[in-house]
């Protein structure tokens, strides 16, 4: 595949090689020349051997043939009527070395500064073979530019922060937990009275029985259904969501299995039944923490309903039944303040304006989401994005901190966003909390199931930010494969309107990249499974502190036009680790053979 000017200019170091045969006279060019981005995969498929004679681009260009050459062949000294001379510059291998050994002034990896993670793509109509260098925090050693500071606005002046609303969320601790004869909460215990069940099961005729049950966190190795999700108790006791006091239950959660009446996993792509203690990640931020109680609620659903929309919800809409009884008892509760966390919507003058977007799953079946209920973290009184037609839909951060998304989705339990995940989403507080950014809103934006919806969803969601005048985002997605699509178009909507753009994803190795574009130069990758697979560890790979860090320096990087360069093929936690190290970020530890480290 002959390559354009522009790429071309990117590419004047690489190894010159033919695309096709080529005949004596011809004088050469760009659309005689192969992508090197290419190289890699055909020397894997002997198609291509590179030799130690061969030139570079830059100095056969312009140069006229002295013989016909074959497709695929270096280009050597004795084949041209001459060769343009050059600055000696060191080879582009230097890039690659380990962001270890690079000073802390040079961001050179996928966390931190200038590094990228690499994303394969392949070939896809009217797009050629994209190599993703993904910036800093993605995973892959790559050299680059000093780091710098972040692009300031023109628009204006800095200004003091402007403050718009204050969130005050109280986390009232609970050390303990049981099923007994009533709902009550005394002494930093939750008593739920267990008959509670046949009154929740009533509210949707598809749930059919319900057991609630308690684990305490030294009785994790116990077997369980497949975790749909994991619910924090948290309850308005002023203001609606977003504003006013908010009481968080500390040390304690609920979680959702189930199965229908044959015994059938309530799942999609993959499901999380097994051993509690070997199936969820403690600890990542839609997961239970390491001490905490969990409340389980099993449901059982209609034969056949797992894998339509009303199934799923229904065994969410009962559970919420029994955590709205908490709820009720959390209000009059005055217990022990473990901590207090005042959260402010803040404009930040003069800062960069930049928005978080996040794609949610919208594909119908039991991919679907409920945004802004009346509770944080509820069902009543919010809408599911998959009714509201997937089309972009703007929150503040403190609503998103308030609990405005309930999760449905039972994708892929690696990558799935649990409702705890929102609640406490760290680019939400990385983006709220930097000093030099103004953080505009969040954005959920659902991922339709049809390409024809996908893209005029995207659309809307390009015409949204080009509206906001923003001066950069981050884009993430749950899950992979099909939202990729989405994901995608997301990206080249903001990045032809000249918006800096970050893309957030699970990748590795399963879920590689096959769509592409021109602005999907700045990755980050999410995997924590050592194989790169969708390992069915609830919780495990979804955007982490870690991940959240590396992204926003990656956006700063962004913004400040900082040329990111070409990274390494293959995905290599190492690269992610060495990373985390020049921002001062703990290593990442990936799991090996489903077993938690």
């Amino acid at each position: 595949m002959s390559i354009t000017n522009e790429t071309l200019q990117k590419h004047l170091k690489d190894p010159a090689i033919f695309c096709c045969r080529r005949q004596k006279g011809l004088v050469i060019s760009a659309a005689d020349l192969e992508d090197p981005s290419l190289f890699d995969d055909m020397e894997e498929a002997g198609l291509l051997t590179l030799s130690p004679d061969g030139l570079r681009i830059e100095q056969v260009l312009g140069s006229t043939l002295l013989t016909d050459v074959e497709a695929l062949t270096p280009i050597t000294r004795d084949v041209l009527d001459k060769i343009n001379e050059t600055e000696e510059t060191p080879a582009k291998e230097a890039l690659s070395e380990p962001a270890a050994e690079v000073p802390a002034s040079a961001i050179q990896t996928s966390t931190g500064g200038n590094g990228m993670i690499h994303i394969e793509i392949g070939r896809v109509e009217n797009l050629e073979h994209l190599s993703l260098d993904i910036p800093a925090f993605a995973g892959v050693p790559v050299a680059a530019a000093p780091a710098a500071a972040p692009a300031e606005s023109p628009k204006e002046e800095k200004k003091e922060k402007k403050v718009i609303r204050t969130l005050t969320k109280k986390h009232i601790k609970i050390t303990d937990a049981e099923i007994g004869t009533e709902t009550s909460i005394k002494d930093g215990k939750i008593t739920i009275d267990g008959g509670i069940v046949e009154k929740a099961i009533l509210e949707d005729p598809l749930c059919k029985s319900m057991e609630l049950s308690v684990i305490k966190p030294n009785e994790r190795h116990v077997y369980t259904e497949t975790i749909m999700d994991v619910c924090p108790i948290a309850t308005k006791v002023e203001g609606e969501l977003g504003s006013g006091v908010t009481k968080v239950a500390d040390g304690v959660v609920f979680m959702l299995t189930g199965v229908d009446e044959d015994g059938v996993q309530i799942h999609e792509f993959g499901s999380s039944e097994g051993y509690l203690d070997e199936k969820m990640y403690f600890g990542h931020p839609g997961c239970a923490d390491e001490n905490d109680i969990i409340i389980r609620c099993n449901v059982v659903i209609q034969r056949l309903s797992g894998m339509t929309r009303p199934g799923p919800f229904a065994a969410h809409k009962c559970q919420d039944y029994v955590i709205q009884a908490v709820r009720n008892e959390l209000k009059k509760y005055d217990g022990e303040i473990v901590r207090e966390e005042i959260c402010e919507d803040v404009r930040r003058p003069g800062n960069p304006r930049v928005v978080l977007v996040k794609e949610i799953m919208g594909q119908g079946a039991m991919h679907d989401n409920v945004i802004c209920p009346t509770e944080p973290c509820g069902i009543l009184g919010g809408q599911k994005n998959v009714d509201c037609g997937n089309v972009p839909i703007i929150l503040t951060p403190n609503q998103v901190r308030d609990g405005s998304i309930h999760a449905l989705t039972c994708i892929g339990p690696a990558t799935k966003e649990m409702t705890r995940h929102y609640i406490r989403e760290p680019l939400v507080e990385g983006l709220a909390a930097d000093t030099e950014m103004d953080l505009v809103g969040v954005v959920f934006v659902g991922s339709p199931q049809v390409n024809d919806e996908k893209l005029w969803v995207s659309e809307r969601l390009g015409s949204l930010l080009e509206s906001l005048d923003i001066d950069g985002c981050i884009i993430t997605t749950e899950g992979f494969g099909n939202n990729h699509i989405d994901f995608i178009q997301h990206i080249g909507q903001a990045g032809k309107r000249g918006i800096p753009v970050v893309g957030v994803s699970f990748c590795a190795y399963q879920g590689q990249l096959v769509v592409g574009n021109e602005y999907a130069t700045a990755m980050v990758e999410e995997n924590m499974d050592q194989g790169g697979f969708e390992n069915n560890v609830a919780g495990c790979s979804c955007v982490t502190k870690e991940v959240a860090a590396r992204a926003i320096q990656m956006l700063k990087n962004k913004m400040a036009g900082v040329e990111i360069a070409p990274a390494p093929k293959k995905w290599n936690n190492d690269v992610i680790n060495a990373n985390n190290k020049l921002l001062g970020l703990p290593e990442t530890v990936l799991l090996d053979n489903g077993t938690l480290h």
